[in-house]
């Protein structure tokens, strides 16, 4: 793959999760209120303070690797070892949430909307795309970085 190629994937990559930090922090308080609607008032009572904190941690934390991804992509491209272990490490953990997703869902009623089955289907190919331009080797980094691939 190409040098540019390699960095607008893994660009790419990153913009997806610093969308699905967003997406993940802005559900935040609809699931609450769902809970709040299906729940008896003790249960969501129970339910609804480890379930923010879970929503909330895993947005933020979102941001971040979204950012380094976004920052690291140019300099991997180049070949640069640092650049190449973040985008890397980070690509391995994203293609962890579908076999997440998969094994905590199972067959729940889940997959039967439609709206799920789409977030699934597109974690599961921005997982794969992230891995195979991670761990691709560029070939053509010097000329692409000569023609203006530029720093965030």
């Amino acid at each position: 793959m190409s040098a540019s190629t390699h960095t607008r994937l893994l660009r790419g990559s990153g913009v997806l999760l610093l969308l699905l930090g967003l997406v993940h922090l802005v559900a935040t308080p609809h699931i609450a209120s769902l809970i709040h609607h299906l729940a008896s008032p003790a249960a969501a009572d129970l339910l609804t303070p480890p379930m923010l904190l879970n929503h909330v941690l895993v947005g933020l934390l979102l941001l971040p690797l979204g950012y380094l991804t976004l920052y690291a992509a140019p300099h991997s491209a180049t070949r640069a070892r640092w650049a190449q272990v973040i985008v890397r490490a980070t690509a391995v953990t994203v293609a962890t949430l579908p076999l997440a997703l998969l094994v905590l869902m199972s067959k729940r009623y889940y997959f039967d909307a439609p709206l799920f089955v789409v977030a699934v289907a597109l974690v599961v190919a921005a997982a794969a795309t992230f891995l195979v331009a991670a761990f691709s080797t560029p070939r053509d980094a010097a000329s692409d970085t000569d023609a203006g691939i530029r720093d965030i």
